[in-house]
């Protein structure tokens, strides 16, 4: 799950507001129930001991009307008397208002918001470029377009050597096209962080993309025969190509992180040295301390989630209890969630988070919360910890 965009929330000091509202209503109450739902947000969160400056930036923010079409929830997260991040949603709340007043912001909704919806480049492919669009748990936004040579890209029926001739050279002109878009559609994935790649539009034109996309791109790509490039193609059938091509990463995405993680842990019962990956509060936030985190694995169902830590000003600065002033760097910490926690640190430092779905069966990793570590813990080390 690609998460950057949410690092400027840790830029500044907290505490911090966190508001996600269900803005889905499109009745003639809808602007109505809005306001009243953004009021007792606001009311939650002032009894939680939110300053009336902060409130009042999230109440404009969280009243404002009309909604973007096709928004169906909203993300807010304040502080300090500013709204620093607004976010649209493509996926409605679990709940009509939830609001919360702590030292970190709260994302654990976003990140099970975000997990039904992986970042995906979709390319509008024709023989002469191709439009492309990045959609996002935030919404969809034009990422580019690309404009090949637009002559000759038409054959001619004729038999005549001349015209063989003049179809030879339309059919290089298409491939050169689908050379620059490949190329096109390689970078802009790779530079936004796209995790699925979507090309629809001309079956031969996309097929050709296809072919000539880099062995190494790290995104998974598909093809839909729906959508195109024209002006006033109809996208319903494609929009369904692209949530069953999501579907399908984000189950095979999960599965393959599972096994890695099954794989790289310690035997039960066994030594955590040599381990690749660790699970439980004390060991994860030792982990995060060391930036030792390279994926980290959230079951939101888990009891470890919402276990209480305690946090300093920045990122590694965690620990389990409020004495633990060494690994703080702050004589007055701040009490926080677990799951809030090594979110910040995981983000400030690269690292990759999935979230796993309730239905496993296992119950992995145990407590809710895990991850993979960019090096294993050494006999040494282990041994260090525990004293």
């Amino acid at each position: 799950m690609q998460l950057a965009f949410l690092t400027s929330l840790y830029d500044r000091p907290g505490p911090w507001a966190s508001v996600y509202l269900d803005t889905s209503w499109r009745d003639e109450s809808a602007e109505w129930r809005q306001e009243l739902t953004a009021r007792n947000a606001c009311e939650e969160l002032s009894a939680q001991g939110c300053d009336e400056a902060t409130e009042r930036a999230l109440h404009e923010a969280l009243s404002r009307w009309p909604r973007p079409s096709g928004e169906v929830g909203r993300a807010v997260f304040a502080a300090r008397g500013e709204v620093v991040l607004d976010l649209p949603l493509a996926a409605r709340p679990l709940a009509p208002t939830q609001a919360s007043w702590s030292a970190l912001p709260r994302l654990g909704p976003l990140i099970d918001l975000a997990a039904g919806d992986p970042v995906c480049l979709v390319a509008y492919i024709d023989r002469v470029g191709a439009d492309l669009e990045l959609r996002s748990p935030v919404g969809a936004v034009p990422a580019g377009q690309v404009e090949g040579r637009d002559w000759p890209v038409h054959r001619t029926a004729s038999g005549a050597w001349s015209e063989r001739h003049f179809q030879l050279s339309v059919e290089n002109t298409w491939e050169e096209n689908a050379a620059k878009i490949a190329d096109a559609v390689a970078d802009t994935a790779e530079d936004l962080g796209a995790d699925l790649v979507v090309l629809a539009g001309d079956p031969r034109e996309r097929r050709s993309v296809h072919e000539r996309l880099p062995v190494g791109l790290k995104a998974d790509v598909v093809e839909s025969e729906h959508g195109g490039r024209a002006a006033g193609a109809s996208r319903e059938r494609l929009d369904e190509d692209v949530r069953a091509a999501k579907e399908a990463f984000l189950r095979r995405t999960a599965e393959q992180e599972l096994d890695r993680f099954r794989a790289a842990r310690a035997p039960e019962g066994a030594s955590p040295a040599g381990a690749a990956a660790c699970e439980g509060v004390p060991a994860l936030v030792e982990a995060a301390r060391e930036h030792r985190i390279a994926e980290l694995l959230i079951r939101p169902d888990g009891p470890d989630a919402h276990r209480q830590v305690w946090v300093g000003a920045e990122p590694d600065q965690v620990a389990v209890r409020r004495t633990e002033t060494q690994y703080l760097g702050d004589t007055e910490p701040l009490p926080a969630r677990a799951d809030d926690a090594l979110l910040r640190s995981a983000l400030a430092t690269g690292a990759e988070v999935l979230r796993v779905r309730p239905e496993v069966e296992d119950r992995v990793p145990v407590g809710g919360l895990g991850a993979l570590l960019r090096w294993p813990y050494d006999e040494q080390e282990t041994d260090a910890a525990a004293r």
